[in-house]
């Protein structure tokens, strides 16, 4: 439910809509076809702006964002296609809202807050109140205040009142939607038909609603679908057609790091729609006329709905929810490739005149966008016709562009079988150093993840990215190092003289790439293990620390299976929490089998306590936690002021302390493990003490006197309890003060 203020908030908004007078004509076309694209874009904002009452026109001055190469916003230049369509939308008048319905309308949302409408009458009062709207649906819904409660009301009324609202306002629904506070009343509304649809009897009254709007959409779809308010709505309603969830990110605008995991073979791939929980009924006919309706234009027009950004969503959102449709599919993705022909055949779904300018647009931000979608949801007869005419001998030029990039990773990652992948071999293959100098590691790793799920070129492609990032005649020692900073390393001019840069953030293309290196066979990617072995201690426990540095967990098993590696895996261990030591012993479990036979293996697993986490995982952790907890306070009472200061919730302990700390630290360490152990022992032996000692009272009182029997009985539980305790105390002081003569020393 939409919060509209309290009761003299909505007083004052009475009194200033009687004070305004508004006479002047709002033209509702967009006067600048061209969209400054250097304004700042508003979103789906309501904030008021100063001087801004009441109506909203159409302030939609957009910015057609670009990708940096790892995928972030940046500005763009004007794109060269301008918005140019034939038909400008006409002007409209839009009239005063008087001062009786604003009063009206106000002691409605006075009620509403004043908890005085139960449950029942809900509905009765919402329905009521929409009828005094009628003939006024356009004022009272770009009305900035009064659009609020219209909201309220079209959330609370039924299916009747509903559908009677949305017939009244159908001829002026896009301009409803294209207005920053109208656009949330036909939002609103298109939710509550989804809710209704949970009644089967309500789908033909919804229906017929719905018939309404898309003949008036489908007459004039451009404005809609140009404009920042209106293209939402208009991807609203084709996901309310299309039977699933409005709000559902999948079909608005997906999440990179969700496509990127499914490039990357890290997610299961699945079809647009797949994976929702919570669909509809759609209505599948009205979809098909709403998309093959908005794109009956002519060759000009569709070029501008592909540049610009707001269009380019409407298309996405259209062609996702028509995946697995080849039919559909095969009638739409033509028109968008500026082919018209009719009767199409495969093979002739492209025109080679078409050529040129498809390569051009998709250097477009907007265009690259739908683009990738194209390619996810092709046909594979299409997908082979587009390979083979439109990307074989591009494949360089785009890779290289900022915008043309991201199609390239989508085209590699949706190709469909080995001679697709040979050819984009033939033409990448030899440019992996020039990819990653331009910063376009996105297209590596997108070609590195389709090799190993095509099982071809799987060698080849791992030599190429270690011969990138090695200098001629190298050794692969620091293959894994500079892919975790590829971005350091190759914005470093002398590159023999690259260091790994101490406290800077890992990337995370590079980081993504060497977890989908580690999945190959390990005969294949043998630098990549020689170069994993020989990095530096503090360099492992760096990148462990680092959230973007996760390609190392995993593969501290592969590590402790060679013995310089073991004692990077022991190092780890003792200088990480506890989460981490338990990410440890989970791979060295995987390996516990093998790493008897190494030389290390056996005291790695014995001094990592592998078979006790296996067996008793609980008490590991509590073990683990007790030692942390104990190294805590023996840091506390002995630690030098260095270590006193350092956080004792860090992950990693600081590697840039001296040596002679780090050398009284470990023993300290030492000294904390051997007084862990020794209490230990010391507790056991109180404890047979205590049982022999209890022994020999019974056995005293069994020959002993009624007295002797009293006395036993008495004393006899608290002298184990108490006893024991004192043993274990007497047992720790004198430890405690073992260790601190031992580091006075």
């Amino acid at each position: 439910m939409v919060s509209v203020g309290s009761k003299a908030l909505a007083s004052r908004r009475a009194r200033s809509c009687c004070n305004l007078v508004e006479d002047n004509l709002i033209l509702m076309g967009r006067e600048d076809k061209s969209y400054n694209q250097g304004s700042k874009n508003k979103g789906m904002s309501r904030k008021t702006k100063n001087g801004s009452f009441g109506f909203d026109a159409d302030h939609s001055n957009k910015s057609v964002s670009g990708r940096a190469t790892d995928g972030t916003a940046k500005p763009k230049n004007s794109s060269k296609y301008q918005n140019t369509f034939s038909e400008p939308q006409p002007s409209i008048v839009r009239k005063q809202v008087d001062p009786e319905t604003t009063k009206y309308f106000s002691e409605i949302v006075n009620l509403f807050e004043s908890d005085g409408v139960d449950f029942e009458e809900r509905p009765v009062i919402c329905g009521n109140a929409l009828e005094e709207a009628k003939g006024k649906e356009f004022e009272l819904a770009t009305d900035y205040y009064i659009s609020h409660t219209l909201q309220i009301l079209l959330e609370g009324c039924n299916v009747d009142h509903l559908c009677d609202f949305l017939r009244g306002c159908a001829k002026v629904f896009p301009l409803i939607s294209m207005d920053r506070s109208g656009s949330h009343v036909a939002e609103t509304a298109l939710k509550s038909l989804a809710m209704q649809l949970q009644d089967d009897e309500a789908y033909s009254v919804i229906e017929e609603t719905l018939t309404n709007l898309c003949k008036v959409i489908v007459d004039s779809p451009f404005d809609m679908m140009c404009n920042c308010y209106g293209s939402h709505v208009f991807r609203s309603l084709l996901c309310l057609c299309g039977g699933v969830p409005l709000d559902s990110p999948e079909f608005h605008r997906a999440k990179p790091s969700m496509i990127l995991a499914e490039r990357l073979n890290l997610s299961a791939s699945s079809a647009p729609g797949n994976n929702l929980s919570h669909r509809h009924q759609g209505f599948p006919g009205l979809l098909k006329f709403l998309v093959l309706g908005m794109l009956k234009c002519s060759e000009e027009d569709v070029k501008s709905l592909l540049v610009d950004q707001y269009s380019s969503l409407v298309l996405q959102t259209a062609l996702k929810l028509f995946a697995g449709h080849d039919q559909q599919l095969l009638q739409i993705i033509p028109v968008l490739l500026n082919c018209r022909k009719e009767n199409l055949t495969e093979g002739n779904f492209i025109e080679m005149t078409a050529v040129g300018d498809i390569v051009e647009l998709m250097k477009e931000a907007a265009c690259s966008h739908l683009m990738e979608v194209i390619l996810a949801v092709s046909p594979e007869s299409l997908y082979g016709e587009m390979f083979a005419k439109i990307f074989r001998k591009s494949l360089f030029e785009l890779s290289s562009h900022h915008c043309g990039n991201f199609v390239v990773q989508a085209l590699i990652s949706h190709a469909r079988d080995q001679e697709q992948m040979e050819c984009i071999w033939e033409e990448l293959g030899p440019k992996f150093r020039d990819l990653l100098e331009m910063g376009r590691s996105g297209v590596i790793a997108s070609l590195i993840a389709t090799s190993q799920r095509l099982h071809i070129h799987e060698h080849e492609v791992c030599k190429a990215l270690a011969d990138a990032v090695c200098l001629p005649n190298e050794s692969p020692r620091f293959v894994v190092d500079r892919i975790l900073f590829l971005e350091s390393y190759f914005a470093c001019v002398e590159k023999s003289n690259w260091k790994w840069p101490s406290g800077a953030k890992i990337h995370v293309m590079g980081s993504l790439i060497l977890q989908t290196v580690f999945k190959f066979q390990n005969q294949l990617i043998q630098p990549y293990i020689t170069s994993l072995t020989s990095m530096e201690v503090d360099h492992v426990l760096e990148a462990a620390k680092d959230a973007r540095g996760s390609s190392l967990r995993g593969h501290f098993g592969e590590l402790a299976m060679h013995s310089s590696g073991s004692f990077t895996v022991e190092k780890c261990f003792n200088a990480s929490n506890l989460s981490l030591r338990e990410a440890i012993a989970s791979d060295l479990l995987s390996v516990q089998s093998e790493l008897p036979k190494t030389k290390q293996g056996p005291y790695l697993l014995r001094k990592l306590d592998i078979d006790g986490y296996a067996n008793r995982p609980d008490q590991w952790r509590s073990r683990q936690a007790s030692k942390q907890s104990t190294y805590k306070e023996f840091y506390a009472a002995f630690g030098s002021g260095e270590a006193k200061s350092s956080k004792s919730d860090s992950f990693l302990a600081d590697t840039s302390k001296s040596t002679s700390l780090t050398k009284g630290i470990k023993d300290v360490r030492k000294e904390i493990d051997h007084h862990l152990a020794s209490s230990e022992k010391y507790v056991k032996h109180a404890v047979v003490d205590d049982v022999m000692k209890l022994k020999n009272n019974k056995h005293k009182r069994g020959h002993g006197g009624a007295s002797e029997k009293a006395s036993g009985s008495v004393n006899q539980k608290p002298f184990l309890s108490v006893d024991l305790k004192k043993n274990k105390r007497h047992g720790q002081e004198e430890q405690s003060k073992a260790s601190r003569k031992k580091l006075k020393v």
